[in-house]
């Protein structure tokens, strides 16, 4: 392997790493909402930044990882929450993915946001199958309108810390690499 190839695996290993502790203390916080299952969705933006440099299938494997060592590190290795989060994480990867693949008119905000709504989706998907009632769908505009502000937050996060990391140079080797 090269030392740009270790460079690369070290910092998808760093990524991996800190959307797993950003989604451990997620789940730890209480949002003070009147609104079940709301969360800011902070190890989103360590997955797009992982879209971002190296693409979907690294960004999937930042993001499977993270929801899996995520729910063991909390107990909750495939219970329902296990579960929800998965097809919440799969979900927004892919539509986040696919915008910045294949579009040009979304920024990073609104891929956030994208990636929030699809998140929320999947997980309401989730939750309709694992509960067998489809009544829960009534509740995706809630999901939705929150996912808005959350994906704005996220969004101008991963671009302040993109700029920052374009300024200072830090990226410049690590910026799509192959293995």
């Amino acid at each position: 392997m090269t030392s740009q190839g270790t460079r690369r695996m070290v910092f998808m290993g760093l990524l991996v790493a800190l959307a797993t502790a950003l989604h451990v203390v997620e789940g730890m916080l209480s949002i003070p909402l009147p609104v079940p299952g709301v969360k800011l969705g902070l190890a989103n933006v360590v997955t797009l930044l992982a879209i971002y440099l190296y693409g979907f299938r690294d960004g999937l494997t930042v993001a499977l990882m993270r929801v899996l060592l995520g729910s063991l590190i909390s107990g909750m290795f495939l219970s329902p929450g296990f579960m929800l989060g998965l097809t919440g994480a799969v979900g927004s990867t892919m539509i986040m993915a696919l915008l910045l693949k294949h579009t040009t008119c979304f920024s990073m905000i609104g891929i956030s946001m994208a990636g929030a709504a699809a998140h929320n989706m999947g997980q309401l998907l989730a939750a309709c199958l694992i509960l067998q009632n489809s009544a829960l769908i009534y509740y995706l505009p809630v999901l939705l309108l929150t996912g808005i502000p959350t994906g704005i937050f996220t969004g101008v996060l991963l671009n302040s810390l993109i700029s920052q990391s374009e300024k200072s140079g830090m990226l410049n080797d690590l910026v799509r690499t192959s293995p």
